[in-house]
């Protein structure tokens, strides 16, 4: 009962975020970049980043170059899904999904399984390079990224697409430049496919016998999702003063973005252009009058959003809100596109202006973001050097608290602000979940390992509790859950 009364004091410390009156010493402050810029600290962490100074672990941490574990490597060797291509994991899928519908029982089973073998090992390798990965800032990005450009893996074949989707299209770009990361999922058939730009055309003509994912193309035009989620969501945000005029605009010069599961399965070609369904007369979009040009109008489009200045603004609010504050400082994020304009859209060069700031460094920062239901669950293992964790419990826990993963079916994501997730009954499962997995930890080295981040009263509060309940309160305290 003591461990849950923890609950109401969580509610209360974590509905504000912790402030200190004092400069951070270097213990504090390696705390902060490691429970920022990476998912939180490993037994030993604090003392190494502390040591060689915080400025030298981000410059590392934005050079991302360190090897990975052989443990680890040998991991993500064995997953198929990860490591195959797209069109051979897909065709698995297909066949899968082929099989018919008076089969036995156990091929029955047997479809089952290998359709849920191939999300399980594509989660797998998220959740174990987060744990383990020594460049933790790629693998903070790339959830970033992937929340940014956001697909629901439970659309048809994107189950199957998903893992290349991160591996191609997300993760070699996420410290690099926007125009070519956003370029990379633009191409992807797993956006083709989710925002259905696959079946956008402007006459309405869909070649004979079209199917993707198991359903026939039903076009009957112009399909304008992708065109205003790439501008409200993926660039210029909302309020940047775009029209309808300029989502139909933009959705006309994308017609023939496509793709094809024959030709994806045969050759792994990943992307196509239909001119057949092209739109091919002038358009005007953005006060800008466009040639009719096939695939290229859609790539000037891109070039055009990318370097926009509400696109610097909004990716660098984003940024801001995610690394430092629910209501990131204006002046900080005016800093930041400037940066992004300036660097012609370097995601580095954005980063390297929000870690020198002293907003990020100030200690009012310290404790100031909610950790999401994923943060937390990869913080904790991390914490608690705890063994290779058993994937499919995990994506359970993931799903309990609320954040399958890659389970948010609206093309915005999962959000990272405290109001999202702070609220009694996901207080509750956390503790539970922390209750769940502390017999597993050292009490000790888990003290020691959140020293930097565990406030002297939450410490009081902790060595004042039975012995078999210090793991738990440690994970399951309103300190753990603020980053």
């Amino acid at each position: 009962m003591k461990l849950f009364r923890w609950i109401a004091l969580a509610a209360v410390a974590a509905s504000a975020a912790a402030t200190a009156a004092e400069p951070l010493t270097p213990e504090q402050a390696a705390a902060h970049v490691l429970n920022r810029i990476a998912y939180g600290p490993k037994p030993g962490d604090v003392e190494r980043v502390a040591q060689m100074g915080v400025q030298r672990y981000i410059e590392a941490q934005l050079n991302a170059g360190a090897p990975l574990p052989p443990a680890l490597n040998a991991r993500l060797a064995g997953l198929d899904a990860v490591q195959e291509p797209a069109g051979v994991v897909l065709r698995r899928f297909l066949e899968m999904r082929g099989m018919a519908k008076n089969e036995s029982d156990g091929d029955q089973a047997k479809r089952r399984e290998v359709i849920a073998a191939i999300g399980r090992q594509t989660a797998e390798a998220r959740i174990v390079r987060a744990i383990d990965s020594p460049n933790q800032l790629e693998e903070v990005m790339v959830d970033f990224w992937f929340n940014h450009f956001n697909v629901y893996a439970g659309k048809g074949v994107d189950r199957a697409l998903v893992a290349s989707y991160e591996r191609d299209a997300i993760r070699p770009y996420a410290l690099g430049n926007f125009r070519d990361l956003l370029g990379a999922t633009a191409h992807h058939p797993a956006m083709l496919y989710y925002l259905d730009n696959w079946v956008s055309t402007a006459n309405g003509y869909v070649p004979r016998g079209k199917k993707q994912g198991g359903q026939k193309a039903k076009s009957s035009g112009l399909n304008e999702n992708y065109a205003r989620e790439l501008m409200e969501l993926h660039t210029m945000g909302v309020d940047s003063g775009y029209t309808q005029k300029d989502v139909t605009e933009l959705a006309r010069m994308l017609t023939g973005w496509t793709y094809d599961n024959r030709e994806l399965v045969a050759r792994n070609r990943t992307f196509n252009f239909d001119a057949a369904r092209h739109d091919r007369d002038d358009k005007v979009w953005l006060g800008r009058r466009v040639k009719a040009g096939g695939q290229e109008e859609g790539e000037y489009a891109l070039d055009v959003l990318a370097m926009l200045p509400a696109t610097a603004h909004h990716l660098s609010f984003q940024l801001a809100q995610y690394f430092v504050q629910d209501q990131p400082p204006p002046a900080l994020v005016d800093r930041m596109a400037k940066t992004y304009i300036d660097s012609k859209g370097d995601i580095r060069s954005v980063l390297r202006t929000l870690f020198a700031s002293a907003e990020f460094m100030a200690p009012e920062a310290v404790g100031a973001k909610f950790k999401t239901p994923y943060q937390y669950v990869i913080s904790a293992a991390r914490a608690g050097n705890a063994a290779a964790p058993d994937i499919k419990q995990t994506l359970g826990v993931l799903t309990r608290l609320g954040m399958p993963l890659y389970g948010c079916q609206t093309p915005d994501g999962y959000k990272n602000t405290q109001e999202a997730w702070l609220n009694p009954d996901a207080l509750s499962r956390r503790i539970a979940f922390a209750t769940q997995m502390a017999p597993e930890l050292d009490v000790q080295a888990l003290q020691a390992t959140l020293a930097g981040s565990i406030s002297a009263k939450t410490q009081g509060a902790i060595a004042a509790s039975p012995a078999p309940l210090r793991a738990a309160m440690l994970l399951g305290s309103p300190d753990f859950m603020q980053r």
